[in-house]
């Protein structure tokens, strides 16, 4: 057994030493290690490992859903975790709307429920329509004792003191500041739970992880540290590693209304100007890779690829660095170069580009700086202005911007990710920011990811996923750049069996529990 580890606090600083475990709190102390989801899907392959449902079936074209709830699962107090509990969370979330993370109730990427049954070992969810972009998300949410939560009214005021889970730990101490949680013997996986004691303490910012990494205080941390390879894993190689799993894609989000970027010619011709390489450099210190125009994170979704579009056909779909390319596209193009090196519109205007970037976001304003001098050395303008988030933000609702840098999420669901980042409904709104940053509105598009939205047959997904893929490389509505991270920094003296590139089992910031069961004493 592994006596135990110790990792940074769930809860915020500005908690103080109040006590709450209600998961759906908004600062719970721990959100993790208590309460459990139905199953756990690995971010990156996208592999569904069972946990408290060991089967799931789509039914009536993605309208209904139906859970199989493990048997011998207990509640901590000794008591049956069963189907009703399962349906009673999930009807809470009717009831109190602002815990329901997976939009059960609500018309978002995908139709709303009309009802959650339970009958023996069975959950159905009957849904008004196709619904299976919300698959991710329903499994994901943390179900309630129903013989506990039934009875404190509005769950989200309910503080919760003497938490009820059915996860590997219950709570033995919590003075303030620090938590200890124990290991439950009669957790319905405890064969696989090798860690006796987790320790939760400290908000620590990258100079604290750091040193409390080295010494042996921390045994995990999931935050950014600055180069962490020479901050971290130089200082003791054999014991100290790192795993930067690609995670989504940071993405160059032109607005396709304004000129020069509603050219399809001039969005394509800049993109080989951008120096990915310097760009990872700069904002990752190298560690992550140049992504994939396709918006798929390659190669864990090489399947879903088109053949035109496979590496197998000798096809490679990050785009190199080339100026001198991005020069002859440009001239191509209609934008000619004058005898100052600046360009101008096929129309004859001059050519002045502003990148808009988050003030305080250092990683974004390193890229941004980087493809400023990209831009401008082909002879495209470019100024960086840093402006306050919530600036930037109010951009992107009133599409008062040229360019900017975006996340493209890299889930499992693809007509929430790519295909949320190209349908037209998800365009910013005067008071939302919405994924459609770029302003994309396409009705070919449309109706591809309406029918991806509606269904779950895995042949017709790749076909459909291969239509906006065929988007992304040929429209360039928006420019991946480098994947982004999904950070763990662990130490293996004490536990082995974290993920790693070598073993991406897990997404190493979201699957903490999948990870957990993985780990064992080290040697």
């Amino acid at each position: 057994m592994i006596p135990q580890l110790m990792f940074p606090s769930d809860a915020p600083a500005t908690m103080g030493g109040l006590v709450d475990y209600n998961p759906y709190a908004v600062n719970a102390l721990t959100k993790t290690w208590l309460y459990e989801p139905l199953m756990v899907r690995n971010g990156i392959s996208c592999e569904i490992t069972p946990w408290l449902a060991t089967d799931f079936e789509w039914g009536g074209d993605a309208t209904t859903l139906t859970f199989t709830i493990r048997n011998g699962v207990k509640w901590s107090d000794g008591r049956p975790l069963t189907a009703q509990d399962v349906a009673f969370t999930y009807n809470l979330a009717k009831q109190y709307p602002a815990i329901d993370r997976a939009a059960i109730w609500k018309p978002v990427f995908g139709a709303p429920a009309k009802s959650v049954t339970a009958e023996g070992n069975k959950v159905t969810i009957a849904f008004k329509g196709n619904a299976a972009p919300k698959f991710d998300e329903l499994i994901r949410l943390q179900i309630l004792p129903e013989h506990v939560y039934s009875k404190v009214g509005d769950v989200t005021k309910y503080i919760d003191k003497t938490p009820v889970g059915s996860g590997p730990f219950k709570v033995g101490n919590y003075n303030g500041r620090r938590l200890e949680l124990i290991r439950r013997a009669d957790y319905w996986q405890a064969d696989k739970v090798k860690v006796q004691k987790l320790i939760l303490e400290g908000n620590y910012d990258a100079a604290q992880a750091s040193l409390k990494l080295r010494s042996g205080q921390l045994d995990a941390y999931w935050g950014e540290i600055p180069n962490p390879k020479r901050a971290f894993v130089d200082a003791n190689p054999k014991t100290n590693h790192i795993y930067y799993a690609p995670n989504g894609s940071t993405v160059l989000s032109p607005n396709v209304e304004k000129a020069p970027f509603d050219d399809v010619k001039f969005r394509e011709a800049i993109a080989p100007a951008l120096n990915r390489g310097e760009i990872s450099e700069k904002a990752t210190y190298g560690i992550m890779k140049p992504a994939s125009q396709t918006g798929l994170k390659l190669p864990a979704a090489a399947k879903l690829l088109p053949d035109e579009y496979s590496a197998n056909q000798g096809a490679d779909t990050v785009i190199p660095y080339d100026a001198a390319k991005a020069d002859q596209m440009l001239d191509a193009a209609g934008y000619k170069k004058g005898a100052d090196g600046k360009r101008t519109t096929p129309e004859g205007n001059r050519l002045n580009v502003t990148f808009t970037v988050q003030a305080g976001f250092i990683d974004y304003q390193s890229m941004a700086e980087v493809i400023a001098r990209n831009l401008t050395s082909v002879g495209v303008p470019t100024k960086v202005v840093a402006t306050a988030p919530e600036s930037v933000d109010a951009q992107k609702k009133s599409g008062d911007f040229q360019v900017l840098l975006e996340y493209l999420h890299g889930g499992c669901e693809n007509a929430k990710n790519i295909g949320g980042k190209l349908a037209s409904d998800q365009i910013p709104t005067k008071t939302e920011v919405l994924p459609n940053v770029e302003r994309w509105n396409d009705r070919t598009t449309d109706t591809t990811v309406k029918e991806l939205s509606g269904t779950v047959d895995e042949a017709k997904q790749k076909e459909l996923v291969g239509k906006l893929v065929h988007t992304m490389m040929t429209q360039y509505p928006v420019t991946p750049l480098i994947y982004a991270p999904a950070r763990i920094l662990y130490r293996t003296d004490k536990a082995v069996g974290w993920p790693s590139e070598e073993d991406p089992y897990a997404q190493p910031a979201d699957d903490r529990l999948l990870i957990l069961t993985h780990l064992k004493p080290a040697k």
